[in-house]
């Protein structure tokens, strides 16, 4: 029964995961090869940070392709996916490590545009099946005002993490904190300009994407 379930998933879902495999490899090639060469587990961390960015994937495809669940649960599951997504764009300021990159940067600016990349696949394709997950039970309304949001929450959280350093489970270990520094944020937006422009110049940037993104899906079903 799990194999015949395996078989009809990896079926119905063969380009997205060939691509997302391809995607991922490469980059896991890359960076084996620079450990190999230099000797420098410095970029290990990439390999953490792709498996996060997998996270929110996994979770809006387990809500789209799972079983029939109740409101109340599929809403429990959109706020944690939600709490996960930044990761994925995320990997995009990890080019920020260049500065520390020796003689082979040339190098190292292939190996992460291919971590971006899949991190920004990732988004795309979890956005995607968190669609098709809300739309029997949202009106389309609905969807358009949550995804318009969501690139500018993803913003936001890109911030959170790459500049505060909070990460997605602080939530639940130091929640007190972790909504002071929120809230800050909000009140007192002109002592945080840089975090105005990140969440906005990422927002723009990953919403634009979105919308190209299912303005071609909408034209390859015609």
């Amino acid at each position: 029964m799990i194999i015949k379930t395996l078989r009809h998933y990896v079926l119905r879902n063969f380009s997205p995961l060939l691509f997302m495999g391809l995607l991922s490899g490469a980059a896991l090639f890359l960076l084996m090869v620079r450990l190999k060469l230099t000797h420098s587990f410095f970029y290990l961390f990439l390999v953490w940070n792709l498996f996060l960015a997998v996270i929110p994937y996994a979770i809006s495809e387990m809500l789209a392709s799972g079983p029939k669940i109740s409101k109340f649960t599929l809403g429990c599951g959109v706020f944690v996916w939600l709490l996960f997504l930044p990761n994925a764009p995320y990997i995009v300021t990890d080019f920020i490590h260049l500065q520390h990159s020796e003689a082979i940067i040339s190098y190292d600016i292939i190996m992460m545009s291919c971590f971006a990349i899949s991190g920004l696949y990732f988004y795309a394709i979890s956005l995607q099946k968190m669609r098709l997950a809300l739309a029997p039970i949202t009106s389309e309304g609905f969807r358009k005002l949550l995804f318009f949001v969501i690139p500018f929450l993803v913003g936001f959280g890109i911030y959170l993490g790459r500049f505060l350093r909070w990460n997605s489970w602080d939530i639940l270990q130091q929640p007190d904190a972790l909504l002071k520094d929120i809230v800050s944020q909000f009140l007192y937006p002109k002592e945080h300009a840089l975090t105005w422009i990140i969440t906005l110049g990422f927002g723009f940037v990953l919403l634009i994407l979105d919308l190209l993104l299912e303005r071609f899906r909408k034209k390859s079903r015609h």
